[in-house]
């Protein structure tokens, strides 16, 4: 499995892209080089390579969530968003079982999160309406999760779940649309970029 090792931090900074986005509460020196002004494509590719850093998706998965977005209904943008945005590991990043984007990735690949009663595995798992997602019984007596409480306590949740953080348990109410995601990417660059 190809591993991003890219230092976090540099790469928030090389992207314009707050820390925050990720789960990390550092300050990002947000001093993007200035001087050549970028070329539309630059702009295009830095907008995705924004997409994949922050729901760390390698460019082969990322391509085919934009084909099935395309063949969906509505906008493609939109489409992609909240696909990206229902990966599993995303859901537990936003339930706030973790700090940040990289350890929720984590704890669904050690096997410590439920959905809907069933144990899975699969970061890249596509979460629906209606899903009940939780930490595993065994793992939520875990010092870890103590501390992820503690950090993620005054994290605001989504409108589109419910979650009772004590109980490690939450609900995904619904799909997110583009304007609950608040995440700072033009999705319609992405689009441009792979229509060509």
């Amino acid at each position: 499995m190809a591993v991003n090792r890219v230092p976090v931090l540099k790469r928030c900074r090389s992207l314009g892209l707050e820390p925050a986005y990720l789960g990390y509460d550092k300050k990002s020196n947000r001093t993007a080089r200035t001087g050549k002004k970028m070329s539309e494509y630059g702009l295009q590719l830095r907008e995705k390579q924004k997409a994949k850093f922050i729901y760390g998706v390698l460019e082969k998965p990322f391509r085919n969530y934009y084909k099935k977005a395309d063949r969906m209904k509505g906008m493609t943008g939109e489409n992609l968003m909240t696909m990206l945005e229902a990966r599993l590991d995303s859901v537990v990043f936003r339930m706030g079982f973790a700090r940040t984007r990289r350890e929720a990735r984590q704890v669904v690949d050690h096997k410590h999160i439920l959905v809907n009663g069933k144990c899975v595995n699969i970061p890249s798992y596509q979460v629906k309406a209606g899903d009940v997602i939780e930490v595993k019984e065994s793992a939520k007596t875990m010092q870890r999760y103590k501390d992820i409480l503690e950090v993620t306590a005054g994290r605001l949740t989504p409108e589109w779940m419910d979650v009772e953080k004590e109980a490690f348990k939450g609900t995904v109410k619904q799909l997110p649309t583009r304007e609950m995601i608040d995440v700072p990417v033009d999705e319609m660059l992405i689009v441009e970029l792979y229509s060509k």
